[in-house]
Order: structure tokens, then C-alpha cells, then sequence
């Protein structure tokens, strides 16, 4: 039999399976094989008869991050979690659910609302995947109250490179080799191993909800305002800013939440502490609903988007440093994201690769100073090619033995992650 023939055929009796097509390009490779597991069991072997073949795997959910990161150097197999898309169990009592990785986050959410819950996380690309969300770390505006992915993931099942059924965390005894693995595996792309089920800790339902809405001419301006509001007892939910470009004003956005009396209190007090008077010339708006950008990313699939994350109080700087590598670049910039410390920004369609890097070489070590990053998410393919999209990571070298101890022969979504990983 030739040995493409074997290779399908012992994947066939783990699961559905087909030859790669150009639909399941990834970053423009095609797969020689697609499997679709619907079980964690089927998922095992699927992983089982691809070690023994040598293949390299790259998990996919919904595929609508499968661009993002470092290009993969080559793609042999994709397990897509399609069929792996149920709510196992939901414990409405202790706030608790445990699902399957290919469940999307809009039907989850759906499901938890009928019983009054949430998983308090927004989805900042839509159709996104439990799965693609844990295995990219992505999240939304609620991060300032709630944390992101792996503050609500209280427990994890995976499949490792070698087909071995791997638990930690939630209602598990056991844990592995004393790592914390939804640690470990929120943000790997896929590297370390395939995500099969996840357990989070929920919340209920807020009651009502409020947005009040300001904008600052400037950067000092926005940051004066935004450190009272951030050192005052009003928790807000979420403190989100949009700038469309490097000298424009930042229009701010404040979620409340909680009890309907309560939030009409705290949203009002919002209101004032950035207005300067409620109502006033200077004053913000209090609404029931977000602007339209709330929540989304400031460019298209087709443009360049940087991620920046730093620490809170580096808000003006970042802005600042934006604006300055925009110049330097020609470059005209969106800035979005959460005065929480996570803001993306995103280059216009059609960024040229030298722009990109001047771009990233004046931001990067502006960011560097404040103890930030700047990773480009997702970007043309001469534009990757051109830049190091991950830039300066410390940790590189826990990093390359953590993928040495889960995935040996860095079969795992070979290159797609930091340093080569």
C-alpha cells in the first residue's frame, strides 16, 4: 500500500477523515489529511496514529484565527474539532460548565443565558471556537473585571503529541507532572498539544447594564480621566478607548453592570468623573448600548494587526509611542482595545513590509520600557515575512523545554509559535 493510502487508512478507523483541500489551507499550506474526531477517545487516536507516522498535526476549530502567528513550516494533518462541539455537563449550582473544545462561544453562551449565566468573555472575532479562544488567549473587554481565558478556566483536557489523554484542574484528582495545563496551553497555538475539553468557572447574568460614553482630545487628557475612574469603587466592567488615527481624539467607552438601581448610580458618577459635569458642554453620555466599535478589532483580515500589551498606567505612553512609529512610518494607525493594558492596533490594508518593520522597530523598544509587547496577531504574508512577529520574549528558553517535554519531535503546529516553536 502506499504509504499516503496507509496513513489515511489508519487514521479512517479513528475518525472521519479526508484529504486536505485548498478550504483547509493553513496560512496557504494544504493539509495532506483532514480528521474530525468526535470524541475525546477518537481524538487520542487520531494523535496515536500520527506520532507513529511522523506527521505534523495542527489542531483547528472554527478557522478563524488559523492565520494568525507565525506561519506554520509545514502541515501534514488537520484535526479539526468541529464535531467536538457539546456541553457536557453544566452544574448551574456551583456556576461551573464543562464543554467540549469545538463548541462555539456564541451557542455556549446561548445555552448558559437559559439558565441565567455567562461565561464572561466577549469575542472579539466572531464564530470563534472555546478551543481557538484558549489556544490563541484571545478575550474581550470584559478582561478589566474578569480576567481573560485562563482566569475562568478552572480545569482542561488535552491530547498530547503521543495520542495520551492529559487532565488538570476542575473535578480531576490527578494532575500531570505538577503543570498547570490550562495555564500552559492558553496562548500556545497549538503547540503543546490539542485542546479537547475545558471547564470554566461562570457567572450570572447581570441584571442591567449601562455604557457611558466620553471622548478625551488627547492622551493626557484621557489618562487623568481614566485614573479616577480606575481608583474609584464605581468597577466598572470594562474601560475601553478607540482612536481612528495617531492625532484624532480617543473617544472612551465605560461599562457598568450589576443591580438596575445600583448601575444607573455608579453609571451617572461614571459620567461625571470623565465629563466634568454630567450633561454638561464637557459631559458623557450615558446609554444602554456600546458604540459600534465596541469590542472589535481595528482592522480588516486583510490589514495588519498588533497586539500591545503593558502594565495599566502606560496607557498615554503607548498611545504616544503609537503616534511617533506611525510617523516615522507613514503610517496612519487605529488604536482600540482596553484601558486595562491590552490595546491592538491595526495598519491600513495595503501596509507595505518596510513600513510595517519601521513601524515595529520605533514601537517595540518604546513599548519594551514599560514592560510591554508588541505582537503582530495576523498580517499579509510579505508583511510576516518581512518582521519578527513575535519580537523579544524573555522566556524563550522555559519556553523551547516546556515544547521539548510536550511535543519531542515538534510535530505540533511545527514554527507557528514564538522563536520557532
Amino acid at each position: 500500500m502506499h504509504p499516503r493510502e496507509e496513513a489515511l487508512a489508519a487514521l479512517a478507523k479513528a475518525c472521519e477523515v479526508s484529504g486536505g483541500s485548498d478550504a483547509d489551507a493553513v496560512d496557504g499550506i494544504v493539509p495532506d489529511y483532514v480528521a474530525r474526531p468526535d470524541s475525546v477517545e477518537s481524538a487520542a487516536e487520531v494523535m496515536r496514529a500520527a506520532a507513529e507516522r511522523g506527521l505534523r498535526v495542527v489542531p483547528r476549530g472554527a478557522g478563524t484565527k488559523l492565520d494568525w502567528g507565525s506561519p506554520p513550516a509545514g502541515v501534514d494533518l488537520v484535526v479539526d474539532t468541529g464535531r467536538l462541539d457539546r456541553v457536557l455537563e453544566h452544574a448551574a449550582g456551583d456556576l461551573v460548565v464543562r464543554v467540549q473544545s469545538g463548541l462555539t462561544l456564541g451557542r455556549l453562551q446561548v445555552a448558559l443565558a437559559a439558565h441565567g449565566q455567562e461565561l464572561a468573555l466577549d469575542e472579539p472575532v466572531l464564530g470563534s471556537t472555546v478551543g481557538g479562544m484558549l489556544a490563541t488567549g484571545t478575550s474581550g473587554p470584559r478582561r478589566l473585571l474578569h480576567g481573560g481565558p485562563r482566569d475562568l478556566l478552572i480545569g482542561i483536557t488535552v491530547v498530547r503529541a503521543d495520542g495520551m489523554i492529559a487532565r488538570s484542574g476542575g473535578k480531576v484528582v490527578k494532575n500531570v507532572a505538577g503543570y498547570d495545563l490550562g495555564k500552559l496551553f492558553t496562548g500556545s497555538y497549538g503547540t503543546l498539544g490539542l485542546i479537547v475539553e475545558a471547564i470554566f468557572r461562570l457567572h450570572p447574568l447581570p441584571a442591567a447594564s449601562q455604557v457611558v460614553t466620553w471622548t478625551a482630545p488627547d492622551e493626557g487628557a484621557a489618562h487623568e480621566r481614566l485614573q479616577a475612574l480606575l481608583h474609584s469603587q464605581l468597577v466598572p466592567a470594562a474601560v475601553e478607548i478607540d482612536r481612528p488615527a495617531p492625532d484624532a481624539p480617543i473617544a472612551i467607552g465605560v461599562l457598568l453592570e450589576g443591580v438596575a438601581e445600583g448601575v444607573t448610580t455608579r453609571a451617572e458618577a461614571a459620567a461625571r468623573l470623565l465629563g466634568n459635569g454630567f450633561g454638561g458642554a464637557d459631559g458623557a453620555e450615558v446609554g444602554t448600548k456600546p458604540p459600534a466599535w465596541w469590542g472589535r478589532h481595528p482592522t480588516d483580515p486583510d490589514g495588519v494587526l498588533v497586539k500591545l500589551a503593558a502594565e495599566v498606567s502606560a496607557l498615554p505612553h503607548l498611545l504616544a509611542a503609537v503616534a511617533r512609529a506611525a510617523r516615522s512610518a507613514g503610517l496612519t494607525p487605529a488604536v482600540r482595545g482596553s484601558a486595562g493594558g491590552l490595546l491592538h492596533v491595526g495598519l491600513p490594508v495595503g501596509t507595505e513590509p518596510a513600513a510595517a518593520a519601521e513601524f515595529l522597530a520605533v514601537l517595540r523598544p518604546a513599548v519594551a520600557r514599560h514592560d510591554g509587547s508588541a505582537v503582530v496577531l495576523h498580517a499579509p504574508r510579505a508583511v510576516r515575512d518581512a518582521v519578527d512577529v513575535w519580537g523579544p520574549v524573555p522566556a524563550l528558553g522555559l519556553m523551547g523545554r516546556l515544547k521539548d517535554q510536550f511535543d519531542p519531535q515538534h510535530r505540533l503546529a511545527p514554527g507557528r509559535f514564538v522563536g520557532g516553536i
